[in-house]
C-alpha cells in the first residue's frame, strides 16, 4: 500500500463522513415533524422507551444525536432518567440499521452472477439515485422535495465513499505487514482498544463500523479478528455522549453514563459468553458453532450481522436489570443538582441540533410566558379595586420571570436561527422571536398598573360609583382579550385568535369615551386634575395590553396564512373587507357598553 493508496483511502473515508453527516442531516430536516411528535410520547415505560428510542434513531441515522438529544433532555428535566434508559438502548439498536446500508457494496456480481444480483450492485443504482438527487436539489421548488434530494445525494456519497476505501485497502491482501497488525487483533484486549479509538476518533459508530467494512473487503479480516473490534466500536460510540455531558448537570451525566455501562457490560457479558461457549464445547468461539472457524475470513455482510446480533444480545440481557443500571449511574454520581427554573432549563444547546425538538421546547417556554403575563395583568387589575401589598409583590415576582424567559428564550431562538431547517421551522422560529416581546410588554404594563393602584392607597383618591363602574366595563374587555389571546397562543386556536382584533377595537373605543366623559367633567368643575391623570395613566395601559394582545394574535394569523410578516396590510384588510369582523365588533360593542353619563355623577368624590 502506498502514499497514493493512502490517501485514496483517506479521500474515501472523507467522502464517507461528509456523505453520513449530509444525509443525517437532511433526514432530521424532513423527518423534523414526526420527530418532534415521537418525542413528545415520552413515557416511562421501559419497553415503549425502547421502540422510541429505535425508532428515532433509524429515522435520524445516528445513535450518537439520538442519546445527546437524550442527554439534553433529561438536563432539562423534560425526561427521566428511567425514561432514558430503554431509549438509550432502543438507539443502540437503531444504529446497527447503517452497517446494513453500508454492507450492499459487498453485494458480489459479475458475469457468472445472475443479473438480478448484478441489478443490487450499488454500482448499477447509485447514479441513478445521484441522478434524481441532483435534479430535485436544483430544480424543485418544495423544500420537501429538496430535502428528498439531499438523503439521496448523501446516500450516493457516502457509498462512493465506501467503495473508494474499498479500493484503497484492496492491495492489503498481500500485504504480510497488514497481516501481522491483524494477527494482534485477535488479542481481545487490543481489538476492543482499537475499535473504541477508532470510534472516538470518527465520533461515529457507523463510520468506524463502514471503515471495517471497507477492510473487510481485502478477504483479509476473519471473525476472530473482527470480533473485539465490533465490541470496541460499540463503546467509542458512547463519547460523542460522554463529551456532551461535560457541561450538563448530574442527570444529564448520569444518562450519559447509563449509555457508556450499556455499552461496556454489554460487551463483557458478550465477550465472555464467546469464549466460554467456545472453551466449553472446544471450539473457538461460538461463532464455530454454526460453521465459521477460527479462520474463516469475514466480509461486508457478516459485520453487520454481528453488528446487529450483538446489540439485541445486549438489550436481551440488560432490559430486565434497566434499574440496575440507572442505580450504577447514580452510584457513580452521588448527591441531587440544585434545583434551577424548570423552563429555562428546557432550552438545552443540545437540542439546537435537531431545530423541530428545539422549536417545540421553546414553545413550552413560550406558553409559560403567556401565562405568567396573562396572570400579571389580572392580578394588577385586581389591585385597582383592592390594594394587596403581597399580591403586588406577586406581580413584580412575575414580571421578573417573564423577564428572564424572554431574555433566555431570545438568545436560544437567535443561535437555533442559524441552524439548518425547514420553511415551516423557520416561520415558528420567527413568529415566537416576534410575540415573546408582547408577552414581555404585557407583564411590564401590568408593574405600571401596580404604580397607579398605589398612588390611588397613597392619595386615597376614590373614583365615583359611575367612573367606577365604566372602569369595571374596561377592565372586564382586557381580561377577556388578555384569556383569548393567552388561549389563541397555547392551543395554536385560530378561531380564537381572530376575536381579538375586534375586541381590541372596542377597548380602543371604551379608552376614548372614558377619557371624553371625563374631559367633560373637567369642563363643567365637577372633578380635579390630579385623579384625572392617575385615570389617564390606566387607561393608557390597558390600552396598550390590548394592543400587544393584538399584535400576538395578528402575528399567528398571518404566519398560519400567508408565511409572511405584514401585521400592516394584515390589520388593513381585517378592518376593510371582513363580515365577521364587523359582527364581532358590534358584539363586543354592545357586550362592553357603558351608561351614559349623567349631570350629577362626578369622577371623583
Amino acid at each position: 500500500m502506498d502514499l497514493f493508496d493512502v490517501l485514496t483511502l483517506v479521500c474515501g473515508l472523507a467522502l464517507f463522513l461528509y456523505g453520513m453527516d449530509v444525509m443525517g442531516d437532511a433526514l432530521k430536516k424532513s423527518a423534523g415533524r414526526k420527530l418532534k411528535t415521537i418525542l413528545g410520547n415520552l413515557t416511562s415505560n421501559k419497553y415503549k422507551g425502547f421502540f422510541l428510542g429505535l425508532g428515532v434513531t433509524a429515522i435520524i441515522q445516528s445513535s450518537s444525536a439520538t442519546t445527546v438529544m437524550v442527554v439534553g433532555f433529561v438536563n432539562s428535566g423534560t425526561m427521566l432518567l428511567e425514561q432514558a434508559v430503554g431509549v438509550i438502548m432502543g438507539a443502540n439498536v437503531g444504529t446497527a440499521v447503517t452497517s446494513w446500508i453500508t454492507a450492499l457494496n459487498g453485494i458480489s456480481g459479475g458475469a457468472d452472477a445472475t443479473e438480478w444480483l448484478n441489478w443490487l450492485k450499488p454500482d448499477a443504482w447509485m447514479p441513478i439515485l445521484a441522478l434524481i438527487g441532483i435534479c430535485l436539489l436544483m430544480f424543485a421548488k418544495s423544500d420537501k422535495k429538496k430535502d428528498v434530494g439531499t438523503i439521496l445525494l448523501g446516500f450516493a456519497v457516502l457509498m462512493v465513499g465506501m467503495d473508494t476505501m474499498s479500493g484503497a485497502v484492496s492491495g492489503l491482501k498481500e500485504s504480510p505487514e497488514f497481516q501481522q497488525i491483524l494477527l494482534l487483533f485477535n488479542n481481545p484486549l487490543l481489538g476492543i482498544l482499537a475499535g473504541t479509538v477508532l470510534t472516538a476518533v470518527v465520533q461515529s459508530s457507523s463510520a468506524s463500523v463502514g471503515i471495517l467494512q471497507a477492510l473487510s473487503s481485502t478477504g483479509a479480516i476473519t471473525y476472530s479478528a473482527a470480533m473485539p473490534i465490533i465490541m470496541g466500536q460499540n463503546i467509542g460510540t458512547c463519547v460523542t455522549a460522554m463529551l456532551s455531558a461535560i457541561s450538563a448537570n448530574k442527570n444529564g451525566r448520569r444518562a450519559a453514563l447509563v449509555h457508556l455501562y450499556f455499552n461496556i457490560i454489554g460487551v463483557a457479558l458478550w465477550m465472555g459468553c464467546y469464549y466460554l461457549v467456545g472453551s466449553l464445547l472446544g471450539v473457538t468461539g461460538t461463532f464455530s458453532l454454526f460453521g465459521f472457524a477460527e479462520t474463516t475470513t469475514i466480509d461486508m455482510w457478516g459485520i453487520a450481522a454481528v453488528h446487529t446480533i450483538f446489540k439485541i444480545f445486549s438489550v436481551t440481557f440488560l432490559m430486565p436489570f434497566a434499574k440496575l443500571l440507572e442505580k450504577l449511574a447514580y452510584m457513580t454520581i452521588k448527591g441531587n443538582d440544585s434545583k434551577g427554573d424548570s423552563f429555562t432549563d428546557m432550552l438545552d444547546e443540545r437540542l439546537l441540533d435537531t431545530p423541530s425538538v428545539a422549536i417545540e421546547r421553546s414553545y413550552e417556554v413560550a406558553d409559560e410566558m403567556a401565562r405568567l403575563s396573562s396572570m400579571a395583568i389580572n392580578y394588577a387589575i385586581e389591585l385597582l379595586d383592592e390594594y394587596d401589598e403581597k399580591k403586588a409583590a406577586k406581580i413584580r415576582e412575575l414580571e421578573d420571570r417573564v423577564d428572564v424567559y424572554e431574555d433566555a428564550l431570545g438568545s436560544y431562538l437567535v443561535k437555533l436561527s442559524t441552524r439548518s431547517m425547514d420553511e415551516e421551522d423557520s416561520r415558528e422560529v420567527t413568529k415566537l422571536l416576534y410575540m415573546i416581546g408582547d408577552f414581555e410588554r404585557i407583564s411590564d404594563h401590568a408593574v405600571n398598573v401596580i404604580d397607579s393602584a398605589e398612588e390611588l392607597k397613597d392619595k386615597a383618591i376614590e373614583f365615583s360609583d359611575a367612573a367606577a363602574q365604566e372602569l369595571k366595563t374596561m377592565y372586564a374587555a382586557i381580561r377577556e382579550i388578555v384569556w383569548i389571546t393567552e388561549e389563541a397562543f397555547v392551543e395554536k386556536d385560530m378561531e380564537k385568535a381572530h376575536m381579538v382584533e375586534p375586541l381590541e377595537q372596542v377597548v380602543d373605543y371604551l379608552k376614548e369615551q372614558i377619557r371624553l366623559r371625563h374631559i367633560m367633567r373637567l369642563q363643567k368643575v365637577e372633578c380635579a386634575i390630579e385623579p384625572g391623570f392617575v385615570l389617564s395613566d390606566i387607561l393608557t395601559n390597558l390600552e396598550r395590553v390590548s394592543d400587544h394582545c393584538s399584535n400576538v394574535a395578528s402575528c399567528l394569523i398571518e404566519m398560519s396564512e400567508h408565511a409572511t410578516l405584514d401585521l400592516h396590510s394584515y390589520l388593513h384588510q381585517v378592518h376593510r373587507n371582513s363580515r365577521d369582523y364587523d359582527t364581532l365588533y358590534e358584539e363586543y360593542k354592545e357586550k362592553y357598553a357603558i351608561a351614559p353619563l349623567t349631570k350629577k355623577e362626578s369622577i371623583t368624590k
